[in-house]
């Protein structure tokens, strides 16, 4: 009995142990939900909207620590000062310390944009701005929008938007911003605290930060003159009892500020200093000149020195973008010589941003690199040690002979070292059809050194009968792919569906240049037929006047452009994947899309997306109907070509986790200021919606 006492005694003690060990011990605590609130802030020194501020130092405190993300590129403040007040978070608080003396009686606005966020999670306090005024009075309208890229539509962040009350056109060009906000993630922006006035209003990617436009900064200008206006509006608010039945119904006013669907089209005006960059021989045969831009038209070239008798010393290699010159020397006496001499006539910028004529004469000296140099040493002692065991093999050789022993593995060495010091035939390397090709395609061909010379006589194309036999096929003569290529030549020919081909280059058919031939090359290769493809009809409406359309793959590269015909681009033979189609309405019907221009008050072209991703099948032949109006213009660009994407507050983990409460989170200030439920439309758009333009 005593036993079982004892027993039952320990039991007690060691659970009354494990209980203040419990006790004692600290544990951690069980995490609760996941913050997805955004900072608040609860105090300031100033409080927001005092007057007669006499201080240089703002205190604004907030709920929990924060952080200011990118504060140079995401928090401005206007009027600009001249020197950038330094801003700081330091624990739950953020201080503004001006460097400059506060001009009197005026408002002044701090925009942090979405820089400010909380410490453990990054939820972004967006659109948070302080404003005080030096004077007796704070000012209080205010105007939003959007700033779009005009050539793709995509939204802009972090690029400032600015008034000037001064509403000459040269007010952009010489005085800084008079108020400045800048855009969000989602290329929205609000210009708050404004007085009463006329302004004109301007987007600018302010490159050297002066607040004013540079010819090669990107930009963006409305039309019209804005001026700020209030709205004041009722709403209505309904309470239920239990039962559903009306308990109380309560009205409240509220303020609207206008404008608040303001579009700026950002865009550059393409200006570019034109020059002559860089001219320099990269290797004996080759002159290599490049411009600082594209030329309006091609240089011209004149060999001063050394003459040499053909006026056809050089092949000329360009790019599409006519930006960069290459001269392949095909003159023996060129090739030689330590120095060429030319005398080039091409368009520069003159002091006056025309563009004028320039004639220079461009020296190009033979140089070669120190790698190069030792490689050609090497190569050359390399060879000298294989020419004195060459002499001391032969020699071993006729002495073996001459006393009658057995020269096999001697002469086996001999031969093997001939052949290391036989020289090598250069070959020209060729490319061409092969496997699978497409049904819009032709036949070609791709050398790895400027082409010189094709004996049609030794390209030979034959096509399989339904008998597994071979007939000849005439093939046309290949020409440069274009103008300038030097490289790649297509035969203007059209292949037959469904028909394997086998083609034959005879060796010495393609020479280069320097008259390096090719050797002979065999491939076969099938052509698809009409049912591995599909058809895209886009019926266009809305719109008067020239255009061209886009078919963009999911990468957002253009595989085709079409003209718009009788309200139709068509698009043949298409392989079956997802694609998107851009409009551009082409003004100047110049088949192109033109930037604008500020000084000749010239907008960008407008485009349009068609908003959902198009998925063909094979063989199919789809069409759809599209009126270009239709989609607000911030909703029309696919999020598959979206090269930036707003920052939504942690929006995965959030939609995980709660549905409802994400769709709280994605609300904005912006839906009191016109976008409403995301059907922001520009004011171009609702005028032509209106008839005021065509």
């Amino acid at each position: 009995m005593r036993q079982l006492s004892d027993i039952l005694l320990g039991i007690v003690l060691v659970l009354m142990a494990v209980a203040v060990a419990a006790c004692a011990s600290i544990g951690r605590p069980e995490g609760g939900p996941r913050d997805y609130t955004p900072p608040m802030m609860l105090r300031s020194n100033p409080a927001p909207g005092t007057v007669n501020f006499k201080g240089k130092k703002i205190e604004i405190g907030f709920d929990e620590i924060v952080n200011i993300k990118d504060q140079t590129t995401r928090v401005v403040v206007s009027p600009a000062p001249k020197e950038q007040p330094t801003i700081r978070a330091l624990g739950k608080k953020i201080t503004v310390e001006f460097q400059d003396e506060l001009e009197p009686n005026t408002t002044y606005v701090i925009d942090f944009t979405d820089a400010i966020e909380d410490n453990n999670e990054a939820n972004v306090l967006d659109g948070f701005t302080f404003a005080f005024s030096t004077g007796d009075h704070i000012d209080s309208l205010q105007v939003s929008g959007m700033v779009l890229r005009a050539r793709d539509l995509e939204p802009m962040k972090n690029v400032l938007v600015g008034i000037h009350s001064n509403l000459n056109d040269s007010a952009f060009t010489t005085l800084p911003f008079e108020r400045v906000s800048r855009t969000n993630s989602r290329g929205e922006f609000t210009l708050r605290n404004l007085p009463a006035g006329e302004y004109h209003i301007f987007a600018l990617r302010d490159a050297d930060g002066d607040y004013k436009m540079a010819r090669t900064e990107d930009i963006a200008f409305l039309d019209r003159v804005v001026v700020p206006s209030t709205r004041e509006f009722t709403s209505q608010d309904t309470v239920f009892t239990f039962d559903h039945r009306i308990d109380t119904v309560t009205t409240a006013t509220h303020t609207e500020y206008l404008p608040n669907d303001l579009l700026l089209s950002l865009f550059n005006e393409e200006f570019h200093s034109l020059y002559l960059k860089k001219s320099e021989r990269t290797e004996p045969n080759k002159l290599q000149v490049l411009f600082s831009w594209t030329m309006p038209e091609m240089p011209t070239a004149r060999l001063l020195s050394p003459s040499v008798d053909s006026d056809q010393w050089a092949k000329l290699e360009t790019r599409e973008a006519q930006d960069s010159l290459v001269y392949w020397l095909t003159d023996s006496t060129l090739i030689k010589a330590d120095t060429i001499r030319l005398e080039m006539n091409y368009w520069r910028t003159a002091d006056n941003d025309s563009l004028v004529q320039q004639t220079d004469t461009l020296t190009f000296a033979k140089k070669r690199n120190n790698n190069e140099r030792r490689e050609l040493e090497r190569k050359a002692k390399e060879r000298e040690k294989h020419e004195k065991e060459l002499a001391k093999l032969t020699e071993k050789l006729e002495r073996l002979r001459s006393e009658g022993k057995d020269t096999t593995d001697v002469a086996i060495e001999l031969d093997g070292l001939r052949d290391m010091l036989k020289e090598k035939p250069v070959l020209l390397q060729l490319t061409t059809c092969k496997d699978a090709v497409e049904i819009t395609d032709s036949l070609w061909i791709r050398s790895d050194s400027p082409i010189g010379h094709i004996s049609m006589a030794g390209i030979h194309l034959e096509k399989m009968n339904s008998d597994s036999t071979w007939t000849a096929v005439q093939v046309p003569t290949l020409e440069p792919a274009n103008e300038w290529d030097v490289y790649r030549y297509v035969a203007p020919m059209e292949l037959e569906q469904n028909t394997n081909y086998r083609l034959t280059i005879d060796s010495l058919a393609v020479q280069s240049i320097y008259g390096v031939a090719c050797d002979t090359i065999r491939t076969t290769f099938k052509v698809k037929g009409e049912e591995e493809y599909a058809n895209l009809h886009v019926h266009c409406l809305g719109f008067e006047g020239k255009a061209f359309a886009h078919l963009i793959d999911k990468n957002g590269k253009v595989l085709r452009t079409v003209d718009v015909l009788g309200s139709y681009a068509d698009f043949f033979d298409l392989l079956p994947e997802t694609y998107y189609v851009m409009m551009v309405l082409d003004a100047n019907g110049n088949g192109r899309w033109d930037t604008g221009n500020y000084r000749e008050h010239l907008q960008p072209e407008d485009v349009f997306y068609f908003h959902n991703p198009i998925k063909l099948k094979k063989f199919s032949d789809v069409t759809l109907t599209w009126n270009i109006y239709d989609t607000p213009v911030d909703k029309q660009k696919p999020d598959a070509l979206r090269l930036f994407h707003p920052e939504e507050r942690n929006s995965k983990l959030k939609k995980q986790e709660n549905k409802k409460n994400n769709e709280e989170d994605e609300e904005d200030e912006f839906n009191s200021n016109g976008f409403m439920n995301n059907t922001y439309s520009g004011n171009k758009y609702d005028d032509v919606k209106r008839g005021v333009v065509k």
